[in-house]
């Protein structure tokens, strides 16, 4: 009986609230003394906060007594922590002064601890408000690429990941509202994210290793999708948006709303979104005449032949909400259809005319797209305990069903199917010792399945079960950071394919009867062969990283992080093996190996152990935080020991898909052959920069300079594929209370650091524009823009993309749209 008693005291002392409260009144100034309007006040750790007034006057209700601390931001401000103690007695009365700051900061909202650009010992970045709606495209990597340290894949403009430091794949995860988007983005570059940016409230990415937050997925980094999909509060306000791009005929609108009442909040958002090929420059030939003097043909342009896509969504949500927080549940549809340009399988190249303007009939019957569909459920809730040991709870869960289908000639060849159940819960504990912290754990189960032709990957199941601790307290002048997490990573395969593979390099000779009617015969022989084996593989990966930053003087600091962050590889990067025509190669993965014989090569299993890829990262930053200057410099050095890569073995095998040829047509006889490529571990290094400086020239003109690098290499010699080049950009801004405008030059380097097979890339200068105005109109904030990308029609190819040379960024364009707010 005396044990229960206990027991139940322990429960009430982790679940109680503190029976004493106050109310905290006060001012938030700018360092001239004038209200600062509309800024967030919050109490960290719960769900009190305010806005304030036009007077700059803002009260929160029933605080509890004790320690606690105050974040307050606003827009073209440094955010501001003010530590309280709150005792019984007399409310208490503040006056807090706002310093300005030229470089934007927003808070990482789905992390247990307080992150931002300028205030973390981890680099991030936040793409919202009006810089978001500026850069959002139609891909989720090219929103992101003016962001410094990131890159976009860019495949043909229907699809692309982000590129960060020279990562991307399975080692950057992409969030969704902090869960896994569960999409196939991350096995191959034709595949889009399922995420849109044109309902987004704000992206943020966590450059460097976020393995604390997100898992052993997210190595190199963090792409997170916020939306208000879960309302947390009821506080009626909406957007839309109308545009029309004149590159591709793009036909884009979008809105999303939320309101309620005292107990209930309710949320919608949709989109829609068409377009065509685009079109891009292409450079004049140059010519000779009977003198030997130079002719040149004026700039031509041409079409990217299945560039176009047909896109739509709809998200509906709802909360309760109580005095102590919420609980609420969002329901997601996304639709896209999109070409695959280069999905061609080894037709023969068309020339510049033809490529001008195909036959309808003969583009019909040759053009290849994606039809995905997802449906998504999230849950999300929060409730503020305040007691003794537990201080908040946060829930999220998710379940997602993903379905992408490669239509060709009609029909479905290759189905890819993702279902994941995933769930997150955090558990904010009270100050100790004023440590602030959370226990997070985490459970995530994906199983997914690709049939089909080109269906390169067996189906799996991959379970992930962890748990992590987070941890930070402010000595004086110096913040610190703590974490650590450990994760157990299992997967399961049933069905593992080896086929006997018939491979061989161009300069072999071949047996006349290559392509007689033996050949079919000879890949039944092969069918027949294929050895098909189940795997049951588990990993336990530990990850830890420390941080501190030291404000070492008014308006500066200093930040220095250091991680190590164990992955584990991927079903792709293991099991493949088979054509993926969206990277024009025969993939082979980890589980394979190389061998010759007799001066024969052939692929049987390997005999090493599977290894857990281990990235040991630093990262230093300095910052000047407040002021009419400010800046914020990062560099980073990260050596990955068991890197899991691509690497050209010199051979080929057949693609093994019937492309209709009729008998007698003329084509080459390497049409149906891919370069095999298997995937390999070595160890590697990555160190850069990235720099960004903001002058506040006056009260309406600004200008930003940006730059980053990386240095992607093998630690033993030679370079990494597809490493994004160095990269200096700047921005021009006038803001006035209705009238924007923004001019943006990018330089892109050449890059001549290249892996095997890969070619240089030229450098090249975008120039991009875009003005807006604001108008008032029937009681709804309206503004009119119009944006200019790549105003020079400038011939602009991106090393990072797979399709470099067949699809260029698109050529000039003028965007024209009106965004409405209430």
């Amino acid at each position: 009986m005396v044990r229960v008693t206990k027991v139940a005291a322990l429960v009430s002392a982790l679940l109680s609230t503190s029976a004493l409260a106050q109310n905290i009144e006060g001012t938030v100034l700018n360092k001239n003394g004038s209200a600062v309007v509309g800024a967030k006040v919050e109490v960290e750790g719960t769900n009190q906060r305010t806005v304030t007034n036009s007077e700059g006057q803002f009260s929160l209700r029933d605080v509890s007594n004790g320690k606690a601390e105050l974040h307050i931001s606003a827009p073209n401000f440094a955010h501001l922590h003010q530590d309280i103690t709150l005792a019984e007695g007399e409310p208490l009365q503040l006056s807090l002064t706002l310093n300005r700051s030229p470089i934007e900061v927003v808070d990482v909202l789905a992390t247990p601890i307080h992150l931002s650009v300028m205030e973390s010992a981890s680099p991030v970045s936040v793409l919202a408000g009006d810089t978001l709606r500026r850069q959002q495209t139609s891909t989720l990597g090219d929103s992101l690429e003016k962001v410094a340290g990131v890159h976009t894949s860019f495949h043909a403009k229907v699809a692309s990941t982000p590129v960060i430091r020279g990562l991307s794949g399975p080692r950057v995860l992409i969030a969704q509202n902090g869960l896994d988007v569960s999409d196939v983005s991350r096995v191959g570059p034709d595949h889009s994210v399922a995420s849109e940016a044109s309902t987004a409230q704000q992206i943020e990415v966590l450059r460097g290793p976020a393995t604390l937050f997100y898992g052993s997925g997210a190595v190199g980094g963090v792409v997170n999708v916020v939306d208000g999909r879960i309302p947390t509060d009821s506080t009626t306000r909406g957007e839309w948006l109308l545009e029309t791009n004149s590159v591709d005929d793009q036909q884009l609108g979008s809105f999303n709303v939320t309101t309620g009442n005292e107990s209930f909040a309710f949320y919608a958002d949709g989109y829609w979104r068409e377009s065509n090929d685009y079109d891009v420059p292409v450079s004049p030939e140059v010519e000779h005449d009977d003198h030997g003097e130079e002719e040149h043909d004026e700039e031509q342009s041409r079409v990217v032949e299945n560039s176009n896509e047909a896109s739509s969504g709809f998200t509906v949500g709802t909360s309760y909400l109580f005095d102590k927080g919420y609980v609420g549940l969002s329901v997601e549809q996304f639709n896209r259809e999109y070409g695959i340009p280069g999905h061609t399988h080894g037709e023969e190249e068309h020339d510049d005319d033809h490529e001008e303007e195909l036959d309808e009939t003969h583009h019909e019957d040759e053009s290849v797209f994606a039809d995905l569909e997802q449906t998504r459920v999230q849950l999300q809730g929060e409730y503020n305990i305040a007691g003794s040991w537990v201080k908040q709870i946060q829930l999220r869960g998710g379940f997602t069903d993903y379905e992408h289908a490669e239509i060709e000639e009609g029909e479905a060849g290759t189905l890819f199917e993702n279902e994941t159940h995933e769930l997150k819960l955090d558990v904010l504990h009270a100050p100790i010792n004023d440590w602030n912290g959370a226990l997070s754990f985490h459970y995530k189960n994906s199983d997914a399945s690709a049939q089909g032709e080109e269906a390169f990957t067996p189906p799996s199941v991959t379970e992930t079960i962890a748990m992590a601790i987070m941890e930070e307290k402010r000595f004086d002048d110096v913040l610190i950071q703590l974490g650590a997490r450990i994760e157990h990573v299992s997967l399961e395969a049933d069905n593992v394919l080896l086929p006997s593979l018939d491979t061989h390099d161009h300069d072999e000779e071949h047996d006349d009867d290559h392509e007689d009617e033996g050949h079919d015969d000879e890949h039944e022989d092969e069918h027949e062969d294929t050895l098909v084996f189940p795997i049951d593989e588990s990993f336990t990966a530990l990850s830890i990283s420390a941080g501190l930053v030291w404000d070492f003087a008014p308006g500066y600091n200093v930040g220095i992080s250091v991680s190590r962050s164990e992955r584990a590889p991927s079903a792709s990067e293991l099991l493949s093996f088979g054509p993926h025509i969206g990277t024009s190669t025969y993939e082979v993965g980890a589980l394979f190996a190389l061998h010759e014989e007799e001066g024969e090569a052939h692929i049987e299993l390997g005999e090493g152990s599977i290894e857990l890829e281990t990235a040991n990262n630093i990262d230093l930053t300095l910052r000047k935080t407040e002021g009419n200057l400010g800046f914020v410099l990062n560099a980073f050095y990260n050596q990955i020991d068991n890197y899991y890569y691509q690497t050209n073995t010199g051979l080929f095998a057949e693609s093994g898909h019937d492309h209709g040829e009729e008998e007698g047509d003329d084509h080459d006889e390497h049409t149906d052959e891919l370069p095999v490529y298997i995937f390999k571990t070595d160890d590697v290094i990555l160190h850069g920069f990235e720099a960004q400086v903001a002058w506040q020239t006056t009260d309406e003109f600004k200008t930003t300079v940006f730059a980053d690098y990386v240095r992607a290499r093998l630690q033993d010699g030679g370079d990494l594929p597809r490493t994004p080049p160095l990269r200096v950009g700047t921005q021009f801004s006038y803001q006035t209370e209705r009238l924007s405008a923004h001019l943006d030059i990018t330089r892109y380097e050449e890059q001549d650091r290249i892996g095997e097979g890969e070619t240089a890339t030229d450098g090249y200068t975008l120039v991009d524009a875009s003005v807006s105005y604001d108008l008032d109109v029937l009681n709804q904030d309206i503004s009119v823009y119009l944006k200019g990308t790549n105003l020079t029609d400038t011939e602009a190819r991106v090393h990072t993309s797979f399709l470099k040379d067949i699809a260029p960024r698109p050529g000039r364009s003028f965007a024209l749209g009106v965004r409405g707010y209430f």
